[in-house]
């Protein structure tokens, strides 16, 4: 069992290398209060133990049996988590995962996006496990020949995605009932894709073809009271965050550049309104933890 505190960057570190990392058991959430943005796909079985997360600004509540998939570019945060909380994590590059995505037979890959969350029963969550297993045993698997492990991997992947679609198809039933859920859903995917180029409400709900006002109170049903501006912020200052945390030698300037932001100035003020404080300020209580 390896601890919180050095889960997350030995995850990273070893999914960068292996494309894919398998731990049987981590104690405690691997994410802390902060919000993050993660590069791969994180799927996560609960063992024990509970969790309170937030999910693209959803609050989910994670208890025994719950297993998850959390798609790249959308970010987490965790509330809570009790002292016995215990999860079985995989971690895979996002190329490995559209690759094995491309071996299944359902291609309705998306609703991970909107409802990252389902709930296994022990015999479910057992054969999840046991295929883990088999997927720990290649990765650790010393072999010259990497790409035969590689095609080993994808293949149990794509059973495993099988698996799950049939394990949550009641689920993904309810969620296809409503148009609120694929109006939240399509206007994240769209932010992650565009939130560079462009940070207007108007922008996002013109490309999916709704009336701003309506759109905008819709979108609040949804998302707990939330509004979409407030969705586009937390999600440019996770990045911006993010960003700031990976290159801390990178001037302000570089981040807002590589944010798509027309000058310095414009970026700070955007990351004090999201944030509370300006990227020069978080740069220095970064730093000074670091110290510590």
């Amino acid at each position: 069992m390896i601890q919180i505190d050095a889960t997350l960057d030995q995850l990273l570190q070893s999914v960068e290398q292996n494309g894919v990392c398998v731990e049987k058991e981590i104690h405690g959430y691997p994410v802390t209060s902060v919000d993050v943005v993660f590069p791969h796909v994180m799927v996560l079985l609960c063992l024990r133990g509970t969790a309170r997360i937030m999910f693209d600004m959803q609050e989910f509540v994670i208890e025994k049996n719950d297993f998850g998939i959390i798609p790249p570019g959308h970010f987490l945060q965790r509330i809570s988590c009790s002292e016995d909380y215990t999860l079985a994590c995989v971690l895979i590059s996002a190329e490995m995962y559209e690759e094995a995505k491309a071996h299944t037979f359902s291609h309705e890959h998306d609703k991970f996006n909107y409802a990252p969350i389902c709930r296994l029963t022990d015999e479910q969550a057992q054969h999840v496990m046991a295929l883990n297993d088999i997927m720990e045993a290649i990765a650790s698997h010393d072999t010259n020949d990497l790409q035969l492990r590689q095609q080993m991997l994808l293949s149990h992947l794509a059973v495993g995605l099988e698996f799950i679609n049939y394990y949550r198809r009641e689920q993904d039933r309810e969620w296809a009932e409503s148009r609120s859920a694929k109006l939240y859903t399509q206007f994240c995917d769209l932010v992650i894709e565009h939130y560079r180029e462009n940070r207007n409400v108007n922008f996002y709900a013109n490309l999916m073809d709704y009336d701003p006002r309506y759109f905008s109170k819709v979108f609040r049903q949804f998302s707990g009271g939330h509004s979409p501006l407030e969705w586009i912020q937390q999600y440019v200052a996770t990045q911006a965050k993010r960003i700031m945390d990976m290159h801390p030698k990178q001037t302000v300037k570089e981040t807002a550049y590589q944010l798509g932001f027309p000058d310095t100035a414009n970026f700070c003020r955007y990351f004090k309104r999201a944030t509370g404080i300006y990227p020069q300020e978080y740069k220095k209580r970064m730093y000074s933890k670091t110290q510590d």
